[in-house]
C-alpha cells in the first residue's frame, strides 16, 4: 500500500494520519485527491450539505490587531462601523436570513470580548425572541465568552458559538500580537465545557506553510470541533495584509481536501473567499466540502444566493434544515 492509499484507508475509518500520509495528500494528484475526498465525504455525510448566513451584528472598532481584519482600530480600511444594532433590528435581520434553508444562522460582534452593559441586554432580548422562533439554529460569534454569559446563553436554547484559532500556534504572533493563541485555544475548550457545539476553522492565504494548515486541522480535531469554516484570504486595503496575493483556485480545493481528511467527520464549511474559486466553485463538495456560507460577508456582499442554490441543485445535492434528516 502506498503512503497517498495509507492517507486514504486513514480517513475513510475515521483515524489520525500521520505526517507521511499528509505528505502523500499533499504531493498528490489533485484530480485524484478529489475523486476521494468525495468519496470520504459521501461516506461520512451522504448527499446532505449545510448551509449558513451571518449578520454583522456590531461593526468596526475593534481593539485587536488582526493583520487581515477590516474592522481592527489599528487599520484604515474604510467600512461602515456602528454599536450593536437594537433587538428589534437583530430580530429582524435573523427572520429575514430564515427565510433561507440554511441549518444556521450567525450573529457577529466585532471586537475582543463579549458584549456588556446594555449591548448585553439588547442581545439577550434578541435571542430570547428569537430562539424558540426560528426554523434555523442561531450561532454566536462573541469573540472571549465568560462563564456567566455562557450559562445565560444555554438556558436561552443556543447551541453553538463560534470562535476561530484561524492559523498556527507557530504563526499565529505573526497575524495578531494583541492576545495570544492559547486565549482562542481556552475560548474553544470553555464553550466545549459549557455543552454548546464549537464552530471553529481557520484563514488561509496570510503567508502560512502547510506546515501552519496541517497543524490547525489537528488542533481542531483533537479539540473535538465538528464545524470547521474555512476562509481565503481577499485582501482589504487599509489592513496590513493589503498585498497578499490570493491563493489559486486549485491550492483552495486542497486545503478543503487536506481539511476533510483530517477531519473525517466534521461538517466542513467553505465561507469567506469563495469567489476566489472563480467558475471551480461546485468543486469543493468533490474535495470533500459539506457545508458553505451563502449571502454577505461581514463588510463585503456575497455571491447571488439564487445561484448558490440552484448549483447546489445541479450537483444532485439536499440541503438540511436542523429538524430534516
Amino acid at each position: 500500500m502506498t503512503p497517498f492509499e495509507a492517507a486514504i484507508t486513514q480517513a475513510m475509518n475515521n483515524l489520525p494520519l500521520e505526517s507521511a500520509h499528509i505528505r502523500a495528500l499533499l504531493e498528490a494528484d489533485l484530480d485524484e485527491l478529489l475523486y476521494h475526498t468525495n468519496r470520504i465525504r459521501q461516506r461520512y455525510h451522504h448527499d446532505y450539505v449545510t448551509l449558513c448566513s451571518i449578520i454583522n451584528a456590531r461593526s468596526g472598532r475593534c481593539s485587536e490587531d488582526c493583520a487581515f481584519c477590516a474592522q481592527s482600530a489599528h487599520h484604515r480600511a474604510q467600512i461602515t462601523e456602528y454599536a450593536l444594532r437594537p433587538a428589534a433590528e437583530l430580530i429582524r435581520l435573523t427572520r429575514g436570513a430564515d427565510e433561507r434553508p440554511i441549518t444556521h444562522v450567525g450573529l457577529v460582534t466585532s471586537g475582543r470580548a463579549a458584549v456588556r452593559g446594555r449591548e448585553r441586554t439588547e442581545l439577550l432580548k434578541a435571542v430570547r425572541t428569537l430562539t424558540p422562533q426560528l426554523r434555523a439554529k442561531l450561532c454566536l460569534s462573541l469573540g472571549i465568552v465568560d462563564d456567566a454569559l455562557l450559562r445565560e446563553l444555554r438556558a436561552l436554547g443556543v447551541q453553538r458559538l463560534h470562535h476561530n484559532l484561524e492559523t498556527s500556534r507557530r504563526f499565529f504572533p505573526q497575524i495578531c500580537t494583541t492576545h495570544s493563541y492559547d486565549e482562542r485555544v481556552e475560548n474553544v475548550r470553555r464553550i466545549l465545557a459549557h455543552g454548546f457545539e464549537a464552530c471553529s476553522g481557520g484563514l488561509f492565504g496570510l503567508g502560512e506553510t502547510w506546515d501552519d494548515r496541517v497543524a490547525l486541522a489537528t488542533t481542531l480535531r483533537e479539540l473535538g470541533v465538528q464545524s470547521v469554516p474555512l476562509n481565503f484570504l481577499m485582501a482589504i486595503p487599509g489592513t496590513p495584509l493589503e498585498h497578499m496575493p490570493p491563493l489559486a483556485p486549485r491550492e483552495i480545493l486542497r486545503i478543503v481536501a487536506l481539511f476533510r481528511c483530517i477531519l473525517p467527520r466534521a461538517d466542513v464549511k467553505v465561507a469567506g473567499g469563495r469567489p476566489l474559486l472563480r467558475d471551480l466553485q461546485p468543486l469543493i463538495f468533490y474535495a470533500g466540502a459539506t457545508s458553505m456560507m451563502i449571502g454577505d460577508y461581514l463588510t463585503r456582499p456575497g455571491r447571488d444566493v439564487n445561484a448558490d442554490l440552484q448549483m447546489i441543485v445541479d450537483l444532485g445535492l439536499r440541503t438540511r434544515r436542523p429538524w430534516v434528516e
